[in-house]
């Protein structure tokens, strides 16, 4: 399974990037996979971002991502997307999108058993 994240850059503080993920390879079709994405700051272990459910009826964010980040995705184009705004020098990371056999909860709750995880995309927020 193929992960391509892209979308990453330089963005000052209070902007905004939308990052994609072009998911490819799997066994059965895109829509029977949660999606979601990670992040590793600098220093820092990697953490959940958010998820989103096989129908996209459900997402699940880590708290610094709500009301600022807003997961997305179209089954037809096996593509998920991370809508970022209002970023801070903070969110200064390798993103990294994942998607998983299981649930988007349990990507949330389970972040170091998500099957799949691609390359990553780097987002850097100036000050």
């Amino acid at each position: 399974v193929q992960l391509q994240a892209s979308g990453g850059g330089l963005v000052q503080a209070g902007g905004s990037l939308r990052l994609s993920c072009a998911v490819s390879g799997t066994e059965r079709s895109f829509s029977v996979y949660a999606a979601g994405w990670l992040r590793q700051a600098p220093g820092k272990e990697r953490e959940f971002v958010g998820s989103i459910s096989r129908g996209a009826i459900q997402t699940y964010y880590e708290d610094f991502a709500k009301g600022r980040f807003t997961i997305s995705r179209d089954n037809a184009k096996s593509t998920v997307y991370l809508q970022m705004n209002n970023l801070r020098p903070e969110d200064t990371a390798v993103y990294y999108c994942a998607a998983d056999r299981g649930t988007a909860q349990d990507m949330k709750f389970n972040p170091e058993r998500i099957d799949y995880r691609g390359k990553g995309t780097l987002v850097t927020v100036s000050s």
